[in-house]
């Protein structure tokens, strides 16, 4: 799968969700995520794909369901959109999935932890993320859309200040 998003830093959560409701947009996900990443002590495969292995499990506030994915991200291209992409499977034990990736030579890095809202309008997804301080202290928007027309469209329809719109992967804004 391929993703093509942006992020908009600097946002007030309230404010953007009171836009979101109010031209139509429906409550797909609220939830409560753990994100472990896995690599080498020398980064081998952000160095040698700009990706990274990652096992996110992920309690459904809405339904109350707990699940765990195992997922490949790898950044394609950086540049109206950051587009990745990635290889995803559901995972019934993700303690026994880390020790495995563990054991093939990948450590596993301090997890993040994240609350995410996301709402679709038309074709175009909106999910609001909030970090915990230490990962990123922060919170912002994504936007995925399929193409640049979507994505002017939505910019358009928030009223975003462009200035705040990145295509920054969130490591690269926590060195910021």
């Amino acid at each position: 799968m391929r993703e093509r998003e942006i992020k908009v830093l600097n946002i007030d959560k309230e404010e953007i969700e009171k836009k979101l409701i109010e031209m139509g947009a429906v409550l797909v996900k609220d939830e409560n995520q753990i994100n472990y990443r896995f690599d080498t002590d020398d980064y081998y495969l952000k160095n040698t794909y700009k990706g990274y292995l990652r096992i996110r499990i992920v309690k459904d506030n809405l339904s109350g369901e707990t699940k765990s994915n195992m997922t490949f991200k790898r950044s394609i291209k950086k540049d109206s959109l950051r587009v990745n992409e990635e290889i995803d499977t559901e995972i019934s034990d993700w303690e026994s999935a880390a020790k495995i990736i563990e054991i093939l030579g990948y450590k596993r890095k301090r997890p993040g932890y994240k609350h995410r809202r996301s709402y679709m309008y038309e074709n175009m997804l909106f999910e609001i993320d909030t970090w915990d301080e230490e990962t990123y202290s922060k919170p912002y928007l994504e936007i995925e859309v399929a193409s640049d027309r979507e994505l002017e469209k939505a910019i358009s329809l928030l009223n975003l200040d462009r200035s705040q719109i990145t295509t920054k992967s969130i490591d690269e804004l926590r060195k910021d």
